[in-house]
């Protein structure tokens, strides 16, 4: 086993990581990924928080810095002269299955609720109530080092935040003084609104992710 110890990660090895995952367990045949599909991975609009722009140069960048500490390495498929990359997760932590979902989410998305998380997490792992996802979550924390953090709930909110700290401990914003959390009938409608709105530009984006590689994979037919 890799020893995992002194890992701080930035935003855009953490975007590969949770890429390199996701994909892993998604869509295996494609698995692993070239530097182009790396690429695209990191960028694509659905499941991810923030949105990113990555240019090969970044991603090459933090892939060198990955292998160095060897939770990326570089493999050359017999079938194939295209350089890929596989994550080394599971050599660096010997995670469960339902442990690296959370993971990936957390690398994904930022600071999720366990609610949110097992929303979220129907592709790569079922979780059969929150209270399994709580029992990851616990896993995580209780990892030498720890892994996952709860964070302090931010005002008008009822569920608690977790978020991984593999780019080491998590700030986080005070409320302002004075500021009155919003928990009327209109802003829980309105958050209920914002969150369907979310939840319909996420799968029109998986739709088009689909059908972009749906045509990759006819082209090679023709």
């Amino acid at each position: 086993m890799i020893r995992a110890v002194n890992i701080l990660l930035n935003e855009v090895e953490c975007r590969i990581l949770g890429s390199l995952v996701e994909k892993e367990i998604t869509t295996p045949e494609y698995y692993p990924l070239s530097l182009n599909a790396l690429v695209n991975a990191c960028n694509q609009k659905s499941n991810r928080d923030p949105v990113m722009s990555l240019d090969e140069a970044a991603v090459r960048q933090a892939l060198r810095s990955l292998e160095g500490q060897s939770l990326v390495r570089s493999v050359s498929p017999a079938d194939s002269r295209v350089t890929k990359y596989e994550h080394r997760l599971q050599e660096a932590f010997n995670f469960y299955r339902h442990e690296i979902a959370i993971l990936c989410l957390l690398l994904l998305r930022g600071p999720q609720t366990p609610g949110e998380l097992r929303g979220r997490s129907e592709r790569m792992h079922n979780f059969d109530d929150l209270g399994a996802v709580q029992s990851s979550l616990q896993y995580l924390m209780k990892r030498e080092p720890p892994l996952v953090k709860p964070l302090p709930r931010q005002p008008g909110t009822k569920e608690t935040r977790y978020a991984h700290l593999l780019s080491g401990d998590v700030a986080f914003a005070e409320p302002e003084l004075g500021a009155e959390p919003g928990t009327g009938v209109g802003s829980m409608d309105g958050d209920r609104i914002k969150k369907l709105e979310e939840e319909i530009a996420e799968l029109k984006n998986e739709m088009a992710d689909l059908k972009q590689q749906f045509g990759l994979f006819r082209k090679q037919f023709e």
